[in-house]
Formats: C-alpha cells, sequence, structure tokens
C-alpha cells in the first residue's frame, strides 16, 4: 500500500488514505485497543488521590503481545546467569510494574483511541472518492507515532520477530502463506511510522 506521511507548514504532518487503508488501521487499533483493556475501576476513576495510589499488576502479562508492550523493566529474568540474580531482577521488576503499568496502559490506550477518533473524523469528512487526506497535529502525530509503533510490536510478537533478520525473511514468504497479509500489514505500517517520524524531526 503506498501512502506515506508528509510534514505540513507550521507543524504536523498529512497523509492521504482510502478506504480499505482507513478500514484496515481503524481494525487494529480496535483490536490493540481490546487487548490493552479497560481503565480503572469504577470505584477509583473520578478519585485523582484514589487513582495517584493504584497498584498495577506485578506479574508479567500472560499475553505474548501483552508481555511485549509491557517488557519487564529490569531484564529477563528468565537469562539471567544466576538464580540470585534471576530473583532480584524479578523482584526490581515487579516493584516497577506495580507503580507504572496502570499509567503505561493508560498511555497506550490514548494513543489507540486518537487513532480510531481521527479515522472516524476522517471518514465521516471524507467526499465518497474513495478516501480523504488524514491531518494531523503535531501532537496527534505523537500520539499516532506511539500507536503506530504497537501495533507493529503487537503483529511482529504474532509473527515471531524478535530480531532484524527475522524482518528479511518475511519478504519472501509465498502469497499463499496464511501469514502473508499480516506481513504486508505489518511492512506497510513501517513504512508509515518511519515517514511519520521524518516529520517530526527538526
Amino acid at each position: 500500500m503506498p501512502g506515506h506521511f508528509e510534514p505540513l507548514p507550521g507543524g504536523g504532518a498529512a497523509v492521504a488514505l482510502d478506504d480499505v487503508e482507513i478500514s484496515i488501521i481503524r481494525s487494529l487499533a480496535v483490536q490493540l485497543l481490546e487487548l490493552i483493556g479497560p481503565g480503572p475501576a469504577e470505584d477509583v476513576q473520578g478519585d485523582p488521590l484514589a487513582e495517584l495510589f493504584a497498584e498495577g499488576p506485578s506479574e508479567p502479562p500472560s499475553d505474548p503481545v501483552l508481555r511485549r508492550l509491557f517488557p519487564d523493566a529490569y531484564g529477563d529474568p528468565q537469562k539471567a546467569p544466576e538464580v540470585g540474580e534471576a530473583e532480584e531482577q524479578r523482584a526490581y521488576s515487579a516493584e516497577f510494574r506495580r507503580y507504572t503499568e496502570n499509567d503505561l496502559r493508560a498511555g497506550k490506550r490514548e494513543n489507540a483511541l486518537a487513532v480510531i477518533r481521527a479515522l472516524d473524523a476522517l471518514a465521516s469528512a471524507a467526499t465518497g472518492e474513495g478516501g480523504a487526506v488524514l491531518k494531523l497535529s503535531t501532537e496527534e502525530s505523537r500520539r499516532w507515532l506511539g500507536a503506530l509503533n504497537d501495533l507493529r510490536l503487537a503483529i511482529g510478537s504474532r509473527l515471531d520477530i524478535v530480531a532484524e533478520e527475522d524482518t528479511d525473511l518475511l519478504y519472501r514468504l509465498p502469497d499463499e502463506d496464511p501469514r502473508k497479509p499480516m506481513v504486508m500489514a505489518y511492512l506497510w505500517l513501517g513504512g508509515l511510522q518511519e515517514t511519520l517520524v521524518s516529520t517530526l524531526m527538526p
């Protein structure tokens, strides 16, 4: 899929998207939102003090995609060379996760919502010619950049991409491979992400 971000005068970015592209990005953002999950419980929402002291989980998520989105802060205890070091890393990571994961989830949730809202506004303003030009402010561009990064991490996790050489193999997949559509989305989002980064550079 072509389409790439270009800088706007005065800041921000713009990209032309057709109806299929809009639908794909929106669908992926909704799936990401569902994976991240809802915000704080009702008894915490609206109470700034309760939200401030609300503790998150101390254990890493069981879903491999969520583990990629919310990795341990102090290395991988499974790869620690000594038992004592592994236990220490696990304890530090659990403590860090307890006090940061809720905020991280909220930020990722807001980024995904920003993408969905922008695409919904774009679809409603479309002229019916099969697409429209999405224009983002600098702040919206940063939110989109975060969401695109999360989407690529999520898809990359499903495709078992852990190193650059894994990406090289994707280009050689035959068309009949069931992973091909996901690979195409992964590579396309990478292009969008790269061009969006360039619009934010001074």
